[in-house]
């Protein structure tokens, strides 16, 4: 009996140390500030985006409500993520609070699991759609770093979740600004989220690949820097946003779609991502990083210009 109740009483302390004020900052710190921030922004742009199709008053405590469920499933992801890439991440020299040892495993997937539930808890309320979006995104995130077959070891497996989780980030932001009535899509939504999925498979991705390919390699994982190189990972990476740049310039004229400072804003972060890429060499981690430095400047960028201009 007393060491049932000893078992119970460090079972109950470790959980309440895995939710301190100090391991929810370094939580944080691991899923990236940025990348939730970018997150928060593809919600909220997908929102913003489907005011013409909104035929009741827009709420904005629930779309706050909303915002707040789709970034804690995109926390738990990332920290389950950053679990499960301990070993390559050491290997690629990360800072991050998992691979310097200042965050424990077991304590990152205690919050991960609580981040996961009160994501589905905070779609209470909200079109009942919200919470089939937010429990398919958390599945997605499983699916990508998760036994037995993690789609992260490919690239194929990589674009499908990045694909399918954009998607539903603006999904999110639509679903709860339209009440879920099954309203149209918004051209300019979905002219939007096409070239902003785009520019995060064919640009992120390769960027983000380039500081890790000798993790990637040393787990076994096939990416596009493993199997192209650096160097040529960053031709495709420059050349797949040059194309983006056009396509989307040309279907923003044909359709005459608003979306103004958008092209612009995709022209600036195409010569950003340019002069990264060609000035990545020789300068170790901090150099080889450049390019997804410029490539998430640029998502942080279109995600703001567009949301500015439908507010």
């Amino acid at each position: 009996m007393a060491a049932f109740t000893s078992q119970a009483l460090s079972s109950r302390a470790f959980s309440l140390r895995a939710f301190s004020p100090r391991v929810i900052v370094l939580c944080v710190a691991e899923a990236r500030p940025v990348v939730l921030a970018v997150s928060a922004m593809r919600y909220l742009t997908g929102a913003a985006l489907a005011l013409p199709a909104v035929t009741v008053a827009v709420s904005l405590p629930r779309i706050a409500q909303g915002a707040a469920a789709w970034v804690l499933s995109i926390l738990a992801i990332y920290l389950y993520n950053g679990v499960t890439d301990v070993t390559e991440d050491r290997i690629n020299g990360s800072g991050r609070p998992i691979a310097r040892g200042d965050l424990r495993t077991r304590t990152a997937s205690a919050v991960a699991v609580g981040a996961g539930c009160l994501a589905l808890l905070a779609t209470w309320g909200l079109p009942a759609p919200m919470f089939w979006i937010v429990a398919a995104n958390l599945v997605l995130g499983y699916l990508y770093s998760g036994p037995p077959v993690p789609l992260k070891d490919s690239s194929g497996g990589t674009v499908a979740v990045l694909c399918l989780s954009g998607l539903l980030s603006y999904l999110a932001g639509f679903t709860v600004a339209t009440g879920g009535g099954g309203a149209a899509l918004p051209a300019a939504l979905v002219l939007f989220a096409g070239v902003a999925i785009g520019w995060m498979v064919f640009v992120g991705m390769p960027a983000k690949d380039l500081s890790d390919i000798a993790g990637d390699a040393a787990a076994g994982r096939r990416t596009l820097g493993v199997m192209l190189g650096e160097r040529a990972s960053r031709q495709v990476m420059v050349g797949a946003a040059v194309v983006l740049l056009a396509g989307f310039a040309a279907a923003v004229s044909l359709t005459q779609v608003r979306l103004p400072g958008v092209v612009p804003a995709l022209a600036a972060g195409v010569v950003a991502v340019a002069v990264a890429a060609s000035c990545s060499g020789g300068d170790g981690r901090r150099g080889t990083r450049r390019p997804y430095g410029a490539f998430m400047g640029t998502q942080h960028l279109l995600h703001l210009t567009a949301f500015l201009s439908w507010i």
